[in-house]
């Protein structure tokens, strides 16, 4: 017997996304402002943020498509 197909909700693939975006900047920040520039953090963050939100979607809704 096969277990049950994960199913795909766009708005929970968007907010994990955004999540993985939010936590990139965040990480980002707190490293910019130790190094004194929280701007080029953030934008190094969001940088790095986007594939880690992709990361995290793909891992979340692997099954379902």
């Amino acid at each position: 017997m096969e277990g049950e197909r994960p199913n795909f909700e766009p708005a929970g693939a968007g907010a994990v996304l955004m999540s993985g975006v939010g936590v990139g900047v965040g990480a980002g920040a707190l490293i910019g402002w130790a190094a004194g520039s929280v701007g080029y953090g953030v934008l190094a963050g969001a940088i790095a943020g986007v594939p880690m939100g992709v990361y995290a979607v793909y891992r979340r809704y692997r099954g379902a498509i």
